[in-house]
């Protein structure tokens, strides 16, 4: 997706009556107690145990102990002048081995979660999936069937089932609901480079997945539905790819076009159009047999509508076509793995977009916000959540205690003016939720990076506001930048 942003910029730049000013949160991440109320291990406890996939050999066991602490932690958004918070429901901890009935004090967990948000007059937002698949379901006891996750047709099945407990227990509270966060990572990063649980590198699994999870989306969006009240808002998040060329050679258009098939329209397609597109299906028809992985009535399951449409930003990507025999680092930033997350476009190359970066390597550019938000509007006009968006920087904690982020309040700043582009263009962004509430656990890489605008000590676990938290306090408090 290319799109010119406009030079709207003004003095003063308000965001609509009602916009929804939030921080975004994985249960896994943050919550700890792993063991607590029944819960069953998810692939990113079996993958973070498992030497040398996880930097240091950090897990998730304690993370922030957020199960324990939660209601600290909604006084810290009350403090901050939140008016909506997205977490994440861990699926072992309230349908422990992906099968059979819910667990009581799972959901008890959540109920008691949600309470204390509305009491502080915070919105929930609940997201169904944010990673952590019952490990039985992806690898079955001793006596079970083969191995399967979702590369098999049946987790989408049970996805949905879960969903229904989920929305059955937390419906009269919760109203808006995200089936999925960055199905893209499930898929390519899980089941194709292999540096996010489960860990396989299996190029037409990661494909099979990719499908599962939109039958799977499609499959929950039936199951909200039906346990929901009418007024319900569902959504998906997506981490659509901002895909620019490095050149406008014919070659280096081929590339993004590739990039684009596999990054982005393999979601945006089914989910919203009811279709795979057919070069995407060409470029990927060596890995799998389409014809045979897509059943009859499987796209008109997945194109179900949705109410909002989230879309996580935290970097464009440039690529170019490859020379003839060159050799290729993958330096799209998503993990040193040496197997591909790009089934079909294994050889293209990667290009940073620029040396502004943050602690993640990642390069530091608002442009492909306001891009990606226009780009939605104009094909689907829906209305947009931003339902991620942050950096993480190298904090360092004072000798008075304090934590004084400036690269952070910039970046914060810069995105935020993106939206208000974007906005001002005439894309209905309707919230915008700031990754994240409180440093955690960042997957593969552990505790070694810091997302939040809360710092956590990880020894002691204490939280202190950084001061880009207390200057997004004073966005909210003003409703709109200055």
């Amino acid at each position: 997706m290319t799109v010119v942003s406009p030079d709207n910029r003004r003095t003063r730049r308000g965001f609509p009556p009602g916009f929804a000013w939030g921080t975004a949160t994985a249960a896994y991440q943050i919550e700890g107690a792993v063991t607590e109320g029944g819960r069953t291990p998810s692939i990113w406890d079996t993958f973070s145990h498992t030497p040398g996939k996880v930097a240091n050999g950090d897990t998730g066991d304690i993370a922030l102990d957020h199960y324990r602490r939660f209601r600290e932690d909604v006084r810290l958004m009350a403090d901050l002048g939140l008016t909506s918070y997205r977490f994440s429901i861990s699926w072992p901890r309230v349908q422990p081995t992906g099968r059979g009935p819910a667990a009581e004090r799972g959901l008890d967990f959540y109920r008691e979660l949600v309470d204390e948000l509305l009491a502080h007059g915070i919105t929930p937002v609940a997201t169904l999936y944010h990673w952590d698949l019952p490990q039985e379901l992806e690898t079955p006891p001793i006596g079970g069937s083969a191995a399967g996750g979702w590369p098999s047709r049946d987790t989408a099945y049970r996805f949905a089932d879960y969903a229904g407990l989920a929305a059955e227990a937390l419906g009269d509270r919760v109203s808006t609901w995200t089936t999925l966060n960055e199905p893209w990572c499930s898929a390519f990063l899980g089941y194709g480079a292999g540096v996010h649980a489960p860990g396989r590198t299996d190029p037409a699994d990661a494909l099979r997945a990719a499908h599962h999870l939109n039958l799977g989306h499609g499959l929950a969006v039936g199951a909200l539905r039906a346990a929901l009240p009418a007024a319900a808002q569902l959504a998906v998040s997506l981490n659509l790819h901002v895909v620019r060329p490095l050149s406008e050679r014919p070659e280096d258009l081929e590339a993004v076009r590739r990039i684009d098939a596999v990054g982005n329209r393999i979601w945006t397609g089914p989910m919203l159009k009811g279709r795979y597109d057919e070069d995407l299906l060409q470029d990927t028809a060596h890995l799998v047999d389409w014809d045979a992985l897509v059943h009859e009535g499987d796209l008109a399951e997945i194109s179900r509508p949705i109410d909002l449409l989230g879309l996580n930003y935290y970097n464009p990507t440039v690529v170019s076509a490859s020379a003839p025999g060159q050799a290729l680092p993958r330096d799209d930033g998503h993990g040193g793995g040496t197997a591909s997350p790009w089934p079909g476009a294994e050889d293209v190359a990667f290009h940073r977009a620029n040396d502004d970066l943050t602690a993640m390597d990642w390069p530091i550019d608002p442009t492909g916000l306001s891009d990606c938000l226009l780009a939605m509007h104009r094909e689907f006009g829906l209305p947009l959540l931003v339902s991620e968006n942050g950096a993480a920087f190298h904090d360092t904690v004072a000798p008075d205690g304090s934590v004084h982020d400036p690269e952070r309040t910039a970046y914060l700043r810069g995105h935020l003016d993106a939206v208000a582009d974007a906005i001002a263009a005439g894309a209905d962004v309707r919230g915008y939720y700031l990754w994240s509430l409180l440093d955690n656990f960042e997957w593969a890489y552990g505790y070694d990076k810091r997302f939040g605008i809360v710092h956590v000590d990880y020894d002691t676990l204490v939280r202190t506001p950084k001061s880009s938290a207390h200057w997004y306090a004073g966005v909210i408090r003003r409703g709109g930048l200055d």
